[in-house]
């Protein structure tokens, strides 16, 4: 690829834009769920897009101690926002922090030896885990195609029309343009959706005047931490499960970008996100992991080097630092984010039909791995009330589809594979395969 300034700025936003959304909706709901001021929740957005930038730089940067190498984005883990909620209500602000240090801490201690279960995640585990990411995140962009879940005019016909209106722009690009144009499609699709939402009065630009110019990082702005042993399990066992996720991710984006990952890249990858929850405690941010819709755009762009990441994550620390440039992309609407997501989640579920072409599936076992797991986490997601009596320390793995069925496939290639010590296919040799 070209290494045109102005390109590689380009595509760095579009991944930012990718990720924006996601990374921007933990803080809201955490923060109104705990009853923040305006202010608060303000700094709480801005220092989480901060975070995201300082995570991603930390993880794209390969090192002797941490960073994994690969062009993967950080954000903010969903996984850890009901927990948050959770431990906030019951001990106060200053003990979810507290919590997050000492999790971030234990990963930082157990990376080394969380790289030696790699015999854990054959494409058997990993295809079905990234597929169910993709299933579990299309009901996400369903809701924004329609306004956004609790809109007052959800599911209108001018949100559907400019949905599938952004989703047709996108796709007509892919088939008559090629090289950068489509590239940047994603880019360009959430662009002319916004301008042609704009002739339509449904654009808002009052975040941007009210949005400061310049905001500055504090640590611990909510007061120093506190540490309460059950809220410190609990988000441990968030950070493990986080860490899963992170190793289906890291996988996909080796098969990617053809490098054949080893425990020692796994085991700086884990450091790294362990940094990047320290660090994330430390100025009142969120746990960070890798977000998976950035792997779909990765996919769908072509676009594999490392620098468009670097500038993605530069953007972010920027619009942390200035939140008017940050308010910027809170005008694109909701259905415009909406039909732009249905390809890059869709996407993600494609890529992980496709790490699940490497499974013997002349093997029942095997069959059967795929469909509970990807049925758990279908199930979990579509019925997320069925585990709602169990322990709340229990729901941690079963609230979440994308945690039910990860765990559901961990567990029963243990039971059929690793148990019986079958030699399953490395994850890591997708590219080896490639060239045979």
């Amino acid at each position: 690829m070209n290494q045109n300034p102005l390109k590689i700025a380009s595509l760095g936003i579009q991944h930012v834009l990718a990720m924006y959304a996601g990374a921007v909706i933990v803080p809201l709901i955490v923060g109104g769920a705990l009853g923040l001021t305006g202010e608060q929740l303000t700094y709480l957005v801005s220092i989480d897009i901060f975070m995201c930038g300082i995570a991603t730089l930390l993880q794209v940067w390969r090192s002797k101690f941490f960073g994994i190498g690969l062009p993967v984005v950080l954000g903010c883990t969903f996984t850890a926002v009901g927990p948050m909620i959770a431990i906030g209500g019951q001990y106060g602000i200053p003990a979810i922090y507290g919590s997050i240090l000492v999790s971030g801490i234990f990963v930082v201690a157990v990376s080394k030896y969380f790289g030696k279960l790699v015999k854990f995640f054959p494409p058997v585990v990993t295809g079905s885990v990234v597929t169910i990411i993709g299933i579990t995140l299309i009901p996400v962009a369903m809701n924004n195609m329609a306004g956004g879940e609790g809109s007052p005019d959800f599911g209108s016909l001018t949100n559907i029309a400019l949905a599938f209106g952004t989703l047709l722009f996108i796709i007509v690009l892919f088939r008559f343009f090629k090289g950068f144009v489509r590239a940047i499609a994603i880019l360009l699709g959430l662009a002319a959706g916004t301008i042609t939402a704009f002739f339509m009065g449904m654009v808002d630009f009052s975040a941007v005047g009210e949005a400061s110019w310049f905001h500055m990082p504090s640590p611990f702005y909510f007061g120093m931490p506190t540490f309460e042993v059950t809220a410190i399990l609990t988000m441990i066992l968030v950070a493990m499960v986080s860490l899963v996720e992170s190793t289906g991710v890291y996988f996909a984006l080796g098969d990617i970008c053809e490098e054949k990952l080893e425990e020692k890249d796994l085991s700086n990858g884990y450091r790294a996100e362990g940094i990047a929850i320290i660090l994330g405690a430390v100025f009142n941010a969120f746990p960070y992991t890798t977000y998976s819709q950035n792997v779909g755009l990765l996919q769908m762009s072509g676009v594999k080097t490392k620098n468009v990441i670097y500038t993605a994550g530069a953007f972010l620390v920027l619009l942390g630092l200035v939140p008017k440039i940050g308010a910027l992309t809170t005008i694109i609407p909701t259905p415009v984010l909406g039909g732009a997501m249905v390809a890059m989640f869709g996407m993600v579920v494609a890529y992980g039909i496709k790490m699940l072409s490497k499974v013997e599936f002349s093997s029942q076992e095997n069959l059967l791995i795929i469909a509970c797991s990807v049925g758990m986490g279908l199930g979990v997601t579509a019925v997320p009330e069925l585990f709602a009596q169990m322990p709340s320390s229990v729901r941690i793995l079963t609230d979440n589809g994308i945690v039910a069925g990860s765990v559901t496939a961990i567990l029963l290639n243990i039971v059929f594979n690793v148990a019986k010590g079958k030699k399953a296919v490395h994850p890591a040799s997708f590219a080896e395969q490639k060239a045979s």
